[in-house]
């Protein structure tokens, strides 16, 4: 299944690392998963650089400063697109670890911005494994969606039979922004019932250096939540991905809580008004976080209308869920569409929402 997350991963341009034992075939496997999306692919290792390859090495140019970026970064530049490979991580000194953090969170290197159609994968072995390993450090390791290198002797000998297998997958075929809003939406909803896992930073250096849950992780588990629904990916490549994200505590608590909502589809219930609706604040929260997503996505006027239905209904029992709703589907008017009658009888949640004086 790790194969399969790398390429939801990468498809999904989620910046993603590999942790295996040396010799295990990670670089092998990366550089196939290039060639078979079409991606020139440059390899770094970052225990032969200096700082300066990736915050840029500076000279003087136009009377100032430019911090000029190494050949590898020029070269992804030209060809606007490309799979960064940031090989044996943990051989990175500390020095060069944070050199690394813009790289991978802001794609830049030096003065020079990367295309983002440029996919970031690393590689690392355990420290304990590595050659003068050392621990990922906390803010590089938060940047990144941590997935378990491991290999059977049954996958190996098959693969030496007939070749090593490379998921199939098309790099065009991702999440569209409402999927992503939706998801974005119900990992939202999850975080009010959990307010404590938005930020939880590990006290030791080792379990740093993996996923751990804040703002950022949560993010990148929400794409990936995106990523996986849009390709009916299995639940186990699901899971990699989230755990991988903010560590296994919190992702088995958001897939348990996401398994369990049980929610309506949402053009189900914008087309029956007498559609029953959960009880559960949580559950409310996730419903119309897919209602306004649902209506984005569609785009009409109607739709949009029929929404403004559904939270007049929510707001007669939890007016706190309503008005962040109302907030987001005021965002969400179509052009030239009219405030429907229901709206008037929101007056109290709109005001609360800041959209009403």
């Amino acid at each position: 299944m790790t194969r399969e997350a790398l390429a939801v991963a990468v498809t999904a341009n989620l910046p993603v690392i590999l942790w295996g034992a040396p010799g295990t075939g990670k670089t092998s496997a990366v550089a196939a998963l290039g060639a078979a999306a079409g991606l020139p692919v440059e390899v770094v290792v970052g225990s032969i650089r200096e700082p300066s390859d990736f915050s840029g090495l500076p000279v003087l140019r136009d009377n100032g400063t430019w911090f000029a970026p190494p050949r590898w970064a020029e070269r992804l530049a030209a060809e606007g697109t490309g799979l960064l490979f940031l090989d044996e991580l943990t051989t990175a000194p500390p020095a060069v670890q944070a050199a690394m953090l813009r790289v991978v969170l802001e794609r830049a290197v030096g003065d020079l911005v990367l295309p983002e159609a440029v996919r970031i994968v690393a590689a690392a072995n355990p420290p304990d494994q590595a050659a003068d390993g050392w621990d990922l450090s906390a803010p590089l390791a938060n940047r990144l969606i941590h997935l378990n290198w491991q290999i059977s002797a049954e996958d190996v000998a098959e693969g030496f039979a007939s070749g090593f297998e490379t998921p199939e997958f098309n790099l065009k075929d991702t999440a569209d922004p409402a999927e992503v809003a939706g998801a974005r939406a119900l990992v939202g909803a999850f975080l009010r019932v959990r307010p404590e896992l938005v930020l939880a930073v590990p006290d030791s250096p080792d379990r740093a250096g993996r996923g751990w849950p804040s703002p950022r992780s949560w993010e990148m588990a929400a794409r990936a939540l995106a990523a996986c629904d849009h390709v009916n990916a299995e639940e186990a490549v699901l899971a990699e991905l989230v755990l991988g994200a903010v560590g296994e505590a919190a992702g088995f608590e958001l897939l348990s809580w996401r398994r369990n909502l049980d929610l309506p589809d949402p053009a189900t219930l914008l087309a029956d008004p007498n559609a029953r609706l959960p009880e559960r604040l949580d559950r409310l929260h996730a419903l119309l976080g897919a209602v306004v997503s649902y209506v984005r996505a569609d785009g009409t006027t109607a739709t949009w209308e029929q929404a403004w239905t559904v939270v007049a209904r929510v707001a007669k029992t939890a007016p706190d869920v309503a008005a962040t709703a109302a907030r987001s589907l005021a965002k969400s008017r179509p052009e030239g569409a009219t405030l429907p009658r229901t709206m008037l009888e929101l007056a109290p949640v709109l005001r609360s929402a800041g959209l009403m004086r």
